[in-house]
């Protein structure tokens, strides 16, 4: 593996919401004078070697994505960052991989190095007609990032990202690395163990607890990932009452007798925008049904203003700055005017859909889940506090989720609808969210935060929040890592959360 010491001694995050001091960034790379399975293992063996030496200098040391998080999630204050985006090998998946009985079929799976992004990976299927279930509101994200922080996908009957792994490859030490599954599903066979030179652990605690551990259990190197055959997707957004019908479809999911573009169709996506300064022009109601793939159609077209099918509202609220509280709201609406634009009858893949990488300027951003039970009426909780702790400039920008296994996963209620809150960057945005935590918790509305957005977690909130999956979690990261490596993976985030106990 190739290791270039940058010499750097701060990292800015991809949103330039903080500035991070740290000892060097590292940059790493394959050896592609080897062959890709080789590179890959020599990759392994370098990983290693870097866990061996942060070990030996008392250092944490964090693998970055794509620097996608708002919170310091994937920093190692002090110590040494890994930019592992160069590190994207693939490999397609045969029949001899896979171990007799694999409920898996061979030719929708594929093993793919941490440091791809999302568009990278469709990209890989595009040409075997296959695609991902499902992807974040952009493509700019790292698979070992998307994952790790439980980024909440687009589907609401089909899940998040990381609910589609079935293998993850994990350094845990500078002597061991393993290939960790689920026991209720092994998937590879002794052949596909030998290649990557690894152990085999099989393990539904461990499993689960490692799909969503923030970079906390080792370096994940690489993941399998199950695919389905390309298709299409059919997308509108109009604007619509936001009153009892609406507010009940939302609560519910039901669509039968729905006034929607399709009727009584189920989507495949819904969502609802919801302006706290325009509720009387209606609610943006954005829906995305499944369509067969056939050639020929037009790809969605972009909306260079703003938000396009699979956009959120982090691709515009950034051209918000902090502004005078009584101009807020004249604001507001001046740039969802252009940004917000409805549309009808947009076709495309997943790719195409969900594609922008592009950030207008710097911005705020929090989401939580919330059981869809509670979802109206959190929002006019919100409402209520915007109107004694904001100005809030920004909208309450609803998205529905297929519950996630992943102990930690923040979209853990049987359908969680998330709540994104893309805000302008000011200390009243800060104060808006602080006042809405408060408040929900008040009128015991259950919630949980989106790990990589802007958050105000410790261990009670978590304990509330995740049960007794916070201890199993812990428990999972103490039988994973040994006490040196444990250290190593610990960084003041994880400390603030209470996440970083021994046992």
């Amino acid at each position: 593996m190739k290791i270039v010491k940058t010499g750097f001694t701060t990292w800015e995050n991809r949103h330039e919401t903080f500035v991070e001091k740290i000892k060097d960034l590292y940059e790493l790379a394959n050896d592609d004078s080897l062959s890709p399975i080789d590179s890959y293992n020599d990759s392994t063996k370098g990983l290693q070697q870097l866990i061996a030496q942060a070990i030996a200098q008392k250092l944490p040391l964090r693998a970055l994505g794509a620097g996608w998080s708002w919170m310091k999630i994937a920093t190692a204050d002090g110590g040494i960052m890994l930019d592992t985006k160069p590190l994207n090998l693939m490999f397609d998946i045969s029949v001899p991989s896979l171990v007799p009985g694999c409920k898996s079929d061979p030719t929708k799976l594929f093993f793919a190095q941490c440091g791809n992004g999302v568009w990278e990976l469709s990209r890989y299927l595009r040409p075997r007609h296959l695609s991902l279930k499902t992807a974040g509101a952009s493509n700019g994200q790292t698979l070992a990032g998307i994952i790790a922080t439980g980024a909440h996908g687009s589907a609401f009957d089909v899940g998040a990202v990381q609910d589609f792994v079935v293998g993850l490859h994990i350094i845990v030490s500078p002597t061991r690395h393993i290939w960790l599954e689920r026991a209720s599903n092994p998937v590879v066979s002794d052949a596909f163990i030998k290649n990557l030179q690894t152990e085999r652990v099989q393990d539904d605690d461990l499993f689960d607890s490692a799909l969503v551990s923030f970079g906390s259990f080792g370096i994940i190197h690489g993941a399998m990932i199950e695919t389905e055959p390309l298709f299409l997707l059919e997308s509108y957004m109009a604007r619509m009452p936001y009153d009892a019908t609406l507010q009940q479809l939302m609560q519910t999911l039901d669509f039968n007798n729905a006034k929607l573009p399709n009727g009584s169709e189920r989507p495949y996506h819904f969502a609802v925008s919801v302006n706290p300064y325009d509720l009387d022009g209606g609610a943006y109601v954005t829906t995305m049904y499944k369509r067969t793939y056939a050639p020929g159609y037009t790809p969605p077209k972009p909306n260079l203003n703003g938000i396009g099918p699979g956009d959120d509202a982090a691709c515009f609220v950034g051209g918000l700055t902090q502004a005078i509280p009584a101009l807020v709201p004249a604001l507001v609406n001046k740039l969802l005017a252009g940004a917000l634009t409805p549309y009808s009858r947009q076709t495309g893949t997943l790719a195409e859909t969900f594609n922008n990488t592009i950030l207008h300027g710097k911005l705020l951003s929090a989401a939580i889940g919330v059981p869809i039970t509670y979802i109206t009426r959190a929002i006019g909780l919100l409402l209520d506090v915007n109107k004694t702790a904001g100005p809030f400039s920004g909208l309450f920008a609803c998205r529905f989720v297929k519950r996630s296994p992943a102990k930690l996963a923040f979209t853990r209620f049987d359908y969680t609808c998330v709540m994104e809150l893309d805000g302008a960057f000011s200390d009243t945005t800060y104060a808006f969210y602080s006042a809405a935590w408060k408040k929900l918790e008040e009128e015991k509305i259950p919630f949980t935060f989106h790990w990589g957005k802007v958050n105000e977690l410790n261990i009670d909130r978590l304990t509330t929040m995740y049960g007794d999956n916070v201890q199993s979690w812990i428990s999972a990261r103490n039988k994973l890592l040994d006490t040196d490596t444990r250290q190593v993976f610990t960084n003041a985030t994880l400390k603030a959360w209470g996440l970083d106990k021994s046992l």
